[in-house]
């Protein structure tokens, strides 16, 4: 089994990190980075959340077996764009405070753009761009998702846990007390235990 591990807009590979390490041994796992955002080297041939959907499709078509998507933030909308574009390939998935596709605007998320450009300065400026609402394709989504969410993310509230358990047909939500938008690193044990029971 492949786990395949999504960071947000951070990009960082090593932002599963602390939860990866936490995982039986014996697990294949590969951790993306996501050129020019974050602190992450530019490469021309990305130019947009597509490209980044692409590398990521790219990469199951190497594996034997269907992965595993574990996903945080910006990286849960990719999951689902995955997910849509060859649900043969995914066997699971697990999705950290993201939107994955519904507009949260509307359920009480907080506008994150300008404290992430004051961070990452030199990200590729498509990032802020509007990114395509996808509630209405969710339910062809059949895949077992996991939903986990922090009481205390302004970024991505419960609210929006609880739209995409709505809207997946085969979604759990479980909701970490205390924890915000970096929960993989702050409750990384826990976590990992969540994904764990998951993906067995």
């Amino acid at each position: 089994m492949t786990i395949f591990f999504l960071p947000g807009a951070g990009a960082s590979p090593m932002f599963w990190s602390a939860v990866a390490d936490q995982l039986g041994p014996g697990e294949d796992m590969h951790f993306f980075a996501w050129p020019g955002l974050g602190n992450e080297l530019a490469d021309p041939s990305v130019q947009g959340i597509d490209d980044l959907v692409q590398i990521v499709l790219t990469a199951l078509e190497t594996e034997t077996e269907p992965a595993d998507l574990v996903a945080q933030s910006m990286g849960g909308y990719i999951a689902m764009k995955v997910a849509l574009a060859a649900p043969g390939q995914i066997r699971r998935i697990v999705l950290a405070v993201t939107s994955a596709g519904v507009p949260m605007g509307k359920l009480g998320a907080s506008d994150w753009r300008a404290s992430y450009q004051a961070s990452f300065p030199n990200a590729a400026p498509w990032i802020g761009e509007p990114t395509e609402d996808l509630s209405a394709r969710l339910a062809g989504v059949a895949i077992p998702c996991l939903l986990i969410w922090g009481d205390a993310d302004p970024i991505s509230p419960v609210a929006v846990g609880e739209r995409l358990a709505e809207l997946l047909p085969d979604a759990r939500l479980h909701v970490l007390a205390g924890a915000d938008h970096d929960l993989a690193i702050t409750h990384a044990a826990e976590v990992a235990g969540l994904i764990d029971n998951h993906l067995r």
